[in-house]
């Protein structure tokens, strides 16, 4: 019987062959070390520094003053000095019929703008991006974009101009012998006002970042659906908008967690036309409640009370995106 012995040095190099190879596997498992990640990125890092210390400064260290929604404040005697009274604050204003009107305002506005204002820059994009001339597409989208950048003075004075009192379509029906009318002080027409207004501002941001989205769809699946005989509206429905489903989604929820914040300088410009029962959403309640007359503990327990369901939304809608099968905000930990 033949007996077959080791060379003492390739019994040496064995071992060490398998603790490489179960390093190399741990190293894959566990993924590229943290040091070894800073050293790569460090670069980047240094380059989001200033940011990441204007968010933390001018955000979430004033986030921490929160604090005086339960205490009767006064700037005089500071945080410290001022009488804690728990949940009174929010007592008085759950008690308070103006706040509910606020509220009531505010959710029927962002019903109406998520039904009218968010399908407009989808519809926006898909048109552009039908066009073939790059000419004309680019300036359509400079044209469409340019009212993003005026301030909501400048749009409600635009719009005063054009449907006020004595604006264009009020001199037109004078000079053809009808009554003019003035759409900017109707209260029952002015949640449709507002929308356009911000349909006519914003439609034009939506639209580049839908466009955006457009440009990762691969032109390879539009020929491949054209080559199996699918007209137009099929790639639209099953190429297309499939692929602007997760931007969509993400707007959505991000939409749905400001959902009670539709604009302060919109309306504060406009209260007086149409008076506070058709233009008071809750930030013009907070500053006219809390503010206005130094109420400072009451008006940050109604922007908290904001604030909380606007989280409560984002997490609702991001749980709904997971069940459909998209990211969200966030992934699943």
């Amino acid at each position: 019987m033949t007996t077959v012995v080791k060379p003492p040095a390739q019994a040496e190099r064995l071992p060490d062959a398998k603790r490489t190879s179960r390093r190399h596997k741990r190293g894959r498992a566990g993924g590229m070390s943290f040091t070894h990640r800073l050293r790569r990125d460090w670069p980047l890092l240094v380059m989001v520094l200033p940011v990441v210390v204007l968010l933390g400064v001018f955000h979430y260290f004033p986030t921490l003053g929160n604090v005086i929604a339960f205490q009767d404040y006064s700037p005089y005697a500071g945080i410290r000095g001022s009488e804690f009274i728990g949940f009174g604050n929010f007592q008085r204003m759950f008690a308070e019929p103006a706040f509910w009107k606020a509220v009531a305002n505010t959710v029927s506005i962002t019903a109406v703008q998520l039904a009218f204002f968010f399908p407009i820059p989808i519809a926006l994009a898909l048109l552009l991006n039908s066009v073939l001339s790059s000419k004309l597409r680019n300036l359509i989208q400079g044209v469409v974009y340019l009212p993003h950048f005026f301030s909501w003075v400048l749009v409600v004075s635009l719009f005063q101009q054009m449907i006020g009192g004595a604006g264009l379509l009020a001199q037109t029906l004078r000079d053809h012998g009808h009554q003019a009318v003035d759409l900017m002080t109707k209260p029952d027409t002015f949640i449709l006002l507002v929308t356009a207004q911000a349909v006519w501002k914003d439609a034009g941001w939506g639209m580049i970042v839908f466009l955006a989205a457009l440009s990762t769809i691969s032109p390879e699946l539009y020929e491949s659906a054209a080559a199996d005989g699918a007209n137009r509206w099929r790639r639209l429905w099953h190429i297309t908008l499939p692929g602007l489903r997760p931007v969509i989604v993400l707007l959505l929820i991000l939409r749905l967690g400001d959902a009670l914040t539709v604009g302060f300088e919109q309306f504060i410009l406009q209260r007086s036309a149409v008076g506070g029962g058709a233009a008071e959403v809750l930030d013009t309640y907070v500053y006219y409640q809390g503010l206005l007359v130094g109420d400072f503990g009451y008006g940050a327990a109604a922007g908290l009370f904001k604030g909380v369901v606007g989280l409560v939304l984002v997490l609702l809608a991001n749980r709904f995106a997971h069940m459909v099968g998209e990211q969200g905000v966030y992934s699943k930990s």
